[in-house]
């Protein structure tokens, strides 16, 4: 049976301080992933009703499930949010994931592309990216980097590309709820 491993996902700003922390994500067994998310050496996450502690202390409990890809190397991260309306993609511009034994961490670079259920995309936050910029001095290859990061994830959801497909995202969730419920 193939098992699904609890992992914890950090999030970091580029001055080293802590942002954000899901404290519950599963990771979906390399052997059931999709040939695509395979080939690319994603890494998919599952959460639902984890529990997320912010930067302050506060803690909070996610109502949405989700659907997480991290794909090697790259400047961004999505997050499949599986709302009564349809899926709404989530994709963080960052810094590529680095995994140290059950916790994965990157730097969150603010801006963000939000995949709405209907099909519309909006690039958000990016006055938050302007403020950061100045205030944590980046270099010019981050600002290099997080552009690449944003032109690859608009790439992406245009062309349809993984990891931008609602029936595989229901597939991982659906196979991860089954295996929770004892496998029934």
């Amino acid at each position: 049976m193939d098992v699904f491993t609890p992992y914890v996902i950090k999030s970091f700003k580029h001055d080293g301080h802590l942002h954000r922390m899901w404290l519950s994500n599963w990771r979906v067994p390399e052997e059931i992933l999709h040939a695509d998310h395979r080939q690319q050496e994603m890494m998919v996450f599952i959460n639902s009703q984890t529990k997320i502690q912010e930067a302050d202390g506060k803690e909070w409990v996610s109502r949405i499930p989700g659907v997480s890809f991290f794909i090697p190397k790259k400047w961004f991260n999505i997050v499949a949010l599986i709302e009564d309306s349809g899926i709404r993609y989530y994709c963080n511009i960052a810094s590529p994931l680095y995994v140290t034994g059950q916790v994965l961490t990157y730097i969150d670079y603010d801006l963000d592309v939000i995949r709405m259920p209907d099909g519309s995309v909006h690039v958000v936050d990016q006055e938050e990216y302007e403020h950061h910029k100045l205030n944590y001095h980046y270099s010019a290859l981050v600002e290099e980097k997080v552009q690449e990061g944003l032109a690859a994830v608009l790439e992406l959801l245009h062309a349809g590309k993984p990891p931008f497909q609602d029936d595989l995202v229901m597939s991982y969730y659906e196979q991860w709820e089954k295996q929770k419920n004892g496998g029934t």
